[in-house]
């Protein structure tokens, strides 16, 4: 593109960068709107939304680590008018709208915020793409997405067996067994 041609889409070399770190965070939020509308839980939402950025992440290297750079500099080394702290709250801010969803629903731990939770996933999911920015040969597809979604929601510590054989089971078949004692006991 010639010089000229660029100056009538953009102003100035400020526009230039602002479109571009625009269109970073503004495609990952769509990709996430997007993938957590095929997923019907939130594991299966946040499945999809950590493959989506990890697939848009892999094709652009370059716009991820402008993005990331921005979001990490100190203040006046980006133009003012770029709004990359704004946009990336706005990302960080559906995630934990998922997160609120699943507590709602049962799905994840209550004992835990919202905004450690939401954390948690965002964090991970950020940090694999910063790796994969400096280390390319560092898979990031969907067994990857599928593994961390596992992690966050599973936790890495090993668990004891269960005495007598007994298999273990989640919070809320615990919590659904001890509503239905106290009902039991209520009636009788």
């Amino acid at each position: 593109m010639s010089k000229p041609a660029l100056y009538y889409y953009f102003s100035d070399k400020e526009d230039l960068f602002q479109a571009l770190v625009h269109q970073a965070h503004d495609e990952r939020y769509r990709l996430m709107q997007q993938a957590a509308a095929a997923g019907r839980t939130v594991a299966g939402k946040l499945e999809e939304i950590v493959a989506a950025v990890f697939e848009f992440s892999v094709k652009n290297r370059e716009l991820m680590r402008l993005a990331f750079a921005t979001a990490f500099a100190a203040p006046g080394e980006t133009p003012a008018r770029s709004k990359c702290c704004e946009k990336g709250k706005r990302n960080f801010e559906f995630i934990r709208s998922l997160i609120e969803l699943g507590q709602a629903a049962g799905e994840l731990n209550p004992g835990f915020s919202l905004d450690e939770l939401a954390m948690g996933i965002y964090g991970q999911l950020n940090t694999h793409v910063m790796i994969q920015v400096l280390a390319p040969e560092c898979p990031l597809n969907r067994s990857t997405a599928k593994r961390i979604v596992r992690l966050f929601l599973e936790g890495a510590a090993r668990r004891a067996p269960a005495p007598n054989g007994a298999r273990h089971r989640s919070p809320r078949k615990l919590s659904q067994g001890k509503n239905r004692l106290a009902r039991i006991r209520n009636h009788h």
